[in-house]
């Protein structure tokens, strides 16, 4: 089981929900997962956001993720 934490946009688009726990193989899955669960608002946004998995940024969305990771989802931010 995953633990996935919103910030900013993304918890925006996902209804105001801080965190959730979900099972996905990979953030691709996890990115489907959550669009079907939560609309395609959020979908738009994953597809810019960037994942940290256990605080590490991963760029491979096909990767698979541990067993119990946690990813947060960064919205693109404005300003620097």
């Amino acid at each position: 089981m995953l633990t996935v934490r919103y910030f900013a946009g993304a918890r925006a688009a996902a209804n105001g929900i801080s965190s959730e726990s979900v099972t996905a193989a990979s953030l691709d899955d996890l990115a489907q997962l959550l669009t079907d669960r939560h609309g395609e608002r959020l979908g738009l946004v994953l597809k810019a956001a960037s994942f940290l998995v256990d605080g590490l940024n991963c760029h491979d969305r096909r990767a698979p993720l541990p067993a119990s990771a946690t990813i947060d989802i960064l919205p693109p931010f404005a300003g620097g």
